[in-house]
């Protein structure tokens, strides 16, 4: 809360003086009322969202969680519900009914308009993560033979319904989209100039079925404020807003960092997702890198009559392996960043292996450096094992950069996250090849 004490607030609620409590929530940004209500049990929250003016409370419901949504649902009468869902933008009554659970979502389609209740069925029908889906249908069309003072007098009328009006889009009859004007050409016009005549026909736009990360990556692109969504016929069907490119991005980050982290997806927060649930998303992937890892113990078993015979190398497999996870995961994040954002796509490969092999020799040379001269202090008379090691060190580093750039780029092309191939399953495969990598120059170059 920014102009009033929340614990005031939640000390008005207790003593059910609503009164005086809604006389200081109407002064209050939505967020922050939406924020207040997380706050209160549900027959509290219910009873403090009642009394908000007519306005306020659809705003406010627009940004509560989706479970303290549900909680309003079920208090509410269907009369205030139909008044609700009628006032909210189309793609955040979208949002809310994807997560509802469905006999809840019967009774808001039962109680929504019968227009609204069309577009929302409509949205729903778009598959999941698609440009339709994240779309909303409240947009200012205009008409080129509009004259900008017509258009004025047209956005006037139809603004209080819109999401954004900074950007109209220009359609004909059959809502064929055919250019784009903004609010600042208009203002800066005369009056009886055409919308013909103003408009940009070089327009940046979306298909329904267009995939979301591609929405986002447009208007990281192009510094969009809005997007719009057209069919297979050209035909505008809604827009994508800033607002909404924003909380993709968002989600997009979240899964990916859980991924990242071998986890399978959550879409609820934390503190809101139960144990089991918690545990079950960590589970699968612990056991795939559980079972993976068995290889290495294969290979030092293989490998056992080596470090029998010169103890001293057992010592190092700690430091090589972490070193080798360590250098491919580096890599791998930075290409799984930049595939991301749009930066590397499948056909820079070469490239990005070039690129990785260069830093891999000078990040390899360095630490091969400084490791000989702390081996040839810490064990003098053993130069050919320090060898080994250093060698080892460095084409361990080389050969972990190379494989930590290539995965996430070859998981792409075969239509996979790349975020799969991130720090654990790297470090699996690469402390792999350095073993193997380690005892074979060993065998090679000692007296085994």
């Amino acid at each position: 809360m920014q102009k009033f004490d929340q614990q005031e607030l939640l000390a008005l609620a207790e003593k059910k003086q609503f009164r005086k409590l809604k006389n200081l929530l109407v002064e209050e940004n939505e967020v922050d009322v939406a924020a207040f209500l997380s706050e209160l049990d549900e027959e509290r929250a219910v009873a403090v969202f009642r009394m908000l003016p007519k306005a306020l409370a659809s705003d406010v419901f627009a940004c509560l969680e989706v479970d303290r949504q549900e909680d309003i649902i079920n208090g509410i009468t269907d009369k205030e519900l139909g008044t609700i869902i009628d006032d909210l933008f189309v793609d955040d009554a979208v949002d809310m009914l994807e997560e509802l659970p469905a006999n809840v979502v019967r009774r808001v389609l039962k109680n929504t308009g019968s227009d609204t209740r069309q577009l929302i069925n409509q949205f729903l029908n778009y598959p999941e993560n698609s440009a339709g889906s994240i779309m909303t249908a409240e947009y200012i069309g205009l008409k080129k033979s509009m004259t900008v003072e017509q258009a004025f007098r047209y956005i006037r009328a139809h603004a209080v319904d819109t999401e954004t009006i900074y950007t109209c889009y220009v359609t004909d009859a059959t809502r064929t989209l055919e250019g784009v004007v903004t609010v600042k050409d208009l203002l800066l016009n005369p009056y009886e100039a055409k919308i013909e005549d103003l408009m940009d026909t070089h327009i940046i736009m979306a298909t329904t079925t267009d995939d979301r990360e591609a929405v986002v990556a447009s208007f990281n692109k192009y510094d969009l404020l809005s997007l719009p969504v057209v069919d297979k016929e050209n035909r505008l069907v809604g827009i994508v807003t800033v607002d909404d490119a924003v909380d993709v991005m968002e989600q997009e980050a979240t899964e990916d960092f859980q991924k990242m982290s071998a986890m399978l997806p959550s879409e609820k927060p934390y503190l809101k997702t139960g144990v089991f649930t918690l545990a079950k998303n960590r589970i699968p992937w612990l056991l795939i890198l559980m079972v993976s890892s068995m290889l290495t113990g294969g290979i030092l078993a293989r490998y056992e009559a080596a470090f029998a015979a010169i103890p001293l190398l057992v010592t190092f497999i700690p430091m090589l392996t972490d070193t080798g996870g360590n250098a491919g995961s580096q890599s791998s994040t930075m290409i799984i960043r930049g595939m991301a954002v749009g930066e590397i796509s499948p056909r820079d490969i070469f490239k990005v292996i070039w690129k990785e092999l260069r830093v891999g020799f000078i990040v390899g040379l360095v630490l091969a450096a400084v490791n000989f001269v702390r081996l040839m202090i810490m064990y003098p008379g053993n130069a050919l094992i320090c060898f080994v090691i250093v060698a080892s060190v460095f084409v361990t580093v080389l050969l972990a950069k190379t494989i930590g750039c290539v995965l996430p780029i070859v998981a792409k092309v075969l239509r996979l996250d790349p975020a799969i191939m991130a720090a654990p399953l790297i470090t699996t495969i690469v402390d792999a090849i350095a073993l193997v990598l380690y005892f074979q120059l060993a065998c090679a170059l000692l007296p085994i």
